[in-house]
């Protein structure tokens, strides 16, 4: 890795807690394997502090941040321009400084679309898709899918009320499932994807030994997507894989996201090889 100099532009990620963030060496391999002269760092900042970390981006000259939970809202409402993504999501994941002026971004739906393509060689025009969940991940993916030309996304949460929120972010091709109803949209549907935390961590209380969705409802006809990268197969890519699925996890999604952040910073095309091997190396079970 190059060492910093007195020109060295500085990017960074903040959110609490962040110390476990990949985002550093996402975006340092990434900035090594191009010569270029930035570093990329993790700050800790307190959750309702986000304002005063925008702040501190115009006063110290910082020229790209990274933003995860708690802030994303926070940040939308401090930024000075919104991307047309960030603005319909109110939520910030990229924030770019022009001199100044501090332009939010949300890279997840089209990091999504991107992986998709680099992974599975699909395209999101014509598909019908399920998206299980009405976070924020799942409101980005499921907007960038419609704009993509999906020609029906399908929203299914425990919460209908965040489920129809969600959908009406795209209503010519958003609609929202009652529980009824998820078997016959999962019969009919191309693409599945699990935008919860559901599979991740520990067995229970949607931990590792749960599934979001019943996996007898998939077949070999679909393709199945799971954000989680914590395991990088989960129960529920476990079992789609069982039964015939194409699948793939959140690896591709999280460096592709990432890919968009630095070519917003610096102008260059992310070098996604050099990216998707360091954190690939780093997350084998």
């Amino acid at each position: 890795m190059r060492m910093p100099t007195g020109s060295t532009q500085l990017a960074a990620v903040i959110g609490s807690p962040v110390r476990h963030s990949l985002s550093p060496l996402l975006h340092n391999t990434a900035f090594d394997a191009l010569g270029l002269d930035w570093v990329y760092l993790a700050l800790e900042v307190a959750p309702g502090s986000a304002v005063d970390a925008l702040a501190a981006m115009r006063t110290l000259g910082i020229s790209g941040l990274s933003v995860t939970m708690p802030h994303k809202e926070d940040v939308a409402a401090a930024c000075d321009e919104l991307s047309a993504d960030a603005a319909a999501l109110r939520a910030v994941n990229c924030v770019v400084n022009h001199d100044g002026r501090l332009v939010g971004h949300n890279t997840d739906g089209d990091g999504f679309v991107d992986a998709l393509a680099a992974e599975l060689s699909m395209q999101p025009a014509g598909l019908r898709c399920v998206v299980l969940g009405a976070g924020g991940a799942a409101r980005s993916i499921g907007l960038a899918l419609a704009r993509n030309g999906a020609a029906l996304v399908s929203i299914l949460n425990r919460t209908i009320e965040r489920a129809a929120e969600t959908a009406a972010l795209f209503p010519e091709v958003g609609e929202v499932l009652e529980p009824g109803e998820v078997a016959a949209a999962i019969d009919s549907c191309d693409l599945i994807v699990n935008a919860t935390s559901i599979g991740m961590g520990a067995t229970g209380a949607g931990g590792a030994g749960d599934l979001p969705v019943d996996p007898s409802l998939i077949g070999s006809r679909h393709t199945v997507v799971d954000i989680v990268y914590r395991p990088l197969v989960t129960p529920l890519l476990a079992a789609a894989q069982a039964n015939g699925a194409r699948t793939a996890n959140g690896v591709a999604m999280l460096t592709h996201q990432a890919a968009i952040a630095f070519s917003l910073w610096t102008g260059h095309a992310a070098p996604i090889e050099a990216m998707t091997a360091a954190v690939s190396t780093l997350l084998v079970d």
